[in-house]
């Protein structure tokens, strides 16, 4: 595995919305209604999260997730970090029935 060029990751933050590089990470801020939801949030990003083998820096506090994603091994951002912040974006989108 090795990191995503800077082109490769600036490509992958045009389809993660709200997504920023953060030096060798890319980061997210989340706000939800209250810390329920919140939880919800990071209980299901989680499960996301082992599925990958990939596990992510971050905090809650009250309603806001911040998100942090980088891989270690390689000290820069590779398709591991992009695939699961596609997979918490997932979370957040609306669920038609």
């Amino acid at each position: 595995m090795s990191s995503l060029s800077n082109q490769q990751v600036d490509l992958q933050l045009e389809e993660l919305p709200g997504w920023q590089r953060d030096g060798n990470a890319i980061v997210k801020t989340y706000h939800f209604g209250d810390f329920v939801e919140a939880m919800s949030f990071m209980n299901q990003a989680a499960f996301h999260a082992e599925a990958l083998e990939h596990h992510p820096e971050w905090s809650n506090t009250y309603n806001v997730v911040e998100v942090r994603l980088t891989t270690g091994d390689t000290g820069g951002i590779t398709s591991h970090d992009v695939r699961l912040a596609k997979r918490m974006e997932h979370i957040i989108q609306p669920k038609t029935f």
